[in-house]
């Protein structure tokens, strides 16, 4: 599995916080057994990339100056040859990739690596690659992205329609300046607004409270840290109209406890800890930290991925991609967008008698999903091998939310099976 960033942890965030067999619940020495955690139905791998994120390191202090997705997905690679190798009682398992946030771009970049690499490789090199349970709201296409987050911020009363209106007009809805777009030089005093709309809220899930803590105060501390840097790398035209105002943006923990990141901080940092994980053999000169403070340079990003899912669709792995629709910085309405570029052929549902189900199918195959017998989220499925699915009321790290419904996903995806359309099922 792969987090978000670039930079930040799948240890830190994945396994403690979200879907591991432990997570880390509180400032206390405890660890609190996760009923839903995705290893009720595979084996999981939780890969700290690129280098400098975690506990990983590097004797090349050049090695960070180098990074970016192309490193990122090549290095990635190597290390699962590698560690199949020295498992190989792993080699002929089903192998899926799942990711979060800005694995967005790491997921289907490795996935594509691996599709290439098998072609050619001898049978020991081959990774059997099925499909991946692509990623929760996920960085895709940068001009949909952000003008998806934008509308999403409108849509649920967070900035004004004149400040909406300031950032369509002003930067030119986004557009990327080779497909013709022309931002003026109002584009970025009208982005910082709207960034500075989220300075009180938690943009990564905008209905929870913040956490008032920090890790060098008491849990009662009086004010939002704004310490960590931001889980989500800013687009191209973020960064380039405002990359001061956008680094300022605080990470802050997602979740029913939003103190979360906070415990994860302080445990990874417990001496006796790192001796019990076999970690920090090397003694770091920086403390832990969810998100890398060791990686400050990041050298290639594009500007989309979209391609790569169309190569894989087209290759007959199957992609899930889904997203808590309470986040704000990768919201549904992004992803809607950036998914609806590809102008996808909407499997439509069958007329069934009795429950309703199958009467929204003219309107292009959206449904409701059920989870005990409550709206779980919405879904569509397409033709092209792709199924989109909302989480009602999670945020930006869906498992932390809704982890009973995270796994049911996992479930259905693994058997290749549709969600419940109905309350009954």
């Amino acid at each position: 599995g792969f987090w978000g960033g670039p930079g930040c942890s799948s240890v830190a965030y994945g396994a403690a916080q979200e879907l591991g067999p432990f997570l880390v619940r509180s400032y206390g020495e405890n660890l609190t057994l996760n009923a839903y955690s995705w290893n009720k139905a595979v084996n999981l791998l939780f890969l700290e990339a690129p280098v400098g994120v975690g506990f990983s390191y590097t004797n090349r202090t050049s090695d960070l100056r180098r990074l970016g997705d192309r490193v990122t997905a090549q290095d990635s690679y190597s290390f699962l040859l590698n560690w199949l190798n020295k498992f190989p009682e792993f080699k002929n398992r089903d192998f899926y990739i799942a990711g979060e946030s800005y694995a967005g771009h790491y997921v289907p970049q490795l996935a594509e690596l691996i599709y290439d690499g098998n072609k050619g490789a001898s049978r020991d090199r081959v990774i059997n690659i099925k499909g991946f349970m692509q990623i929760g709201n996920a960085v895709l296409n940068d001009a949909t992205d952000q003008m998806g987050m934008v509308e999403y911020a409108w849509s649920h009363a967070i900035i004004s329609d004149e400040l909406y209106s300031a950032v369509r007009r002003e930067c030119d809805s986004f557009k990327e300046e080779e497909d013709g777009g022309k931002p003026s030089k109002g584009c970025s005093p009208a982005v910082r607004a709207f960034l500075r709309a989220y300075d009180d809220i938690d943009i990564y899930s905008i209905y929870t409270p913040t956490c008032l803590s920090s890790s060098s105060s008491s849990p009662a501390s009086a004010s939002p840290r704004r310490s960590s840097p931001g889980l989500v790398a800013a687009p191209r035209l973020f960064s380039k109209h405002v990359k001061e105002a956008w680094r300022r943006m605080q990470r802050v923990p997602a979740g029913y406890d939003p103190c979360t990141e906070e415990y994860v901080k302080g445990y990874f940092n417990r001496e006796d800890v790192q001796r019990a994980l076999h970690a920090n053999r090397t003694g770091l000169s920086y403390p832990y930290s969810p998100c890398s403070e060791a990686i400050s340079k990041w050298n290639d990003s594009p500007s989309t991925v979209l391609p790569i899912l169309k190569k894989l669709m087209g290759a007959g792995l199957r992609i899930w991609v889904y997203s808590g629709d309470t986040d704000g910085r990768v919201p549904v309405t992004s992803t809607r967008y950036s998914l609806n570029t590809m102008k996808l052929r909407p499997r439509l549902m069958r007329k069934t008698a009795g429950d309703g189900a199958g009467e929204e199918s003219e309107w292009g195959g959206w449904r409701a999903w059920y989870d005990r017998q409550q709206v779980g989220g919405w879904a569509v499925e397409y033709e092209e091998g792709l199924t989109l699915v909302t989480v009602r009321g999670a945020g930006h790290q869906v498992p932390l939310f809704a982890p009973r419904r995270s796994l049911a996903m996992l479930y259905h995806f693994l058997r290749g099976s549709s969600l419940p359309a109905s309350r009954s099922r």
